[in-house]
């Protein structure tokens, strides 16, 4: 199986973008997830939104708005409202994990690396076959 994040942006004008896909993927959605991180003191968070392993293919979508969005709880904000919005029109409940800042890692690839790990870990996608 292949897992892969695939980045959308930061989370301003893209977020709409995340908002579709997981409503036109309604019967491939998975989860939807809001990854809490810190950078320079600000509190922020990914949106993300997993869909299910493609048949044929095995392969696994997880898109990405990447640490652009600020953490709704210390600052309410309208992109967050869309996306608790949308889980609630899809029926799905917002997992929330705290996670390192991509920052700390010496590339992007290596951070999705991390996340994929944790999510393995946690049983949220599917363990390598």
């Amino acid at each position: 199986m292949i897992q892969r994040f695939i980045e959308l942006g930061g989370g301003y004008s893209d977020i709409y973008e995340l908002l579709e896909l997981s409503r036109s993927n309604h019967h491939r959605l998975n989860h939807m997830m809001a990854l809490h991180t810190e950078i320079n003191g600000r509190k922020v968070i990914s949106l993300v939104v997993v869909l299910k392993p493609t048949i044929p293919g095995d392969f696994q979508a997880l898109y990405i708005c990447r640490e652009g969005v600020s953490n709704p709880h210390d600052i309410p904000n309208k992109r967050f409202d869309l996306f608790q919005q949308a889980a609630l029109d899809l029926k799905k409940t917002i997992i929330e994990i705290t996670v390192k800042p991509s920052t700390q890692f010496a590339e992007t690839s290596l951070y999705y690396q991390y996340l994929i790990g944790i999510l393995r870990l946690n049983h949220y996608i599917p363990p390598m076959k």
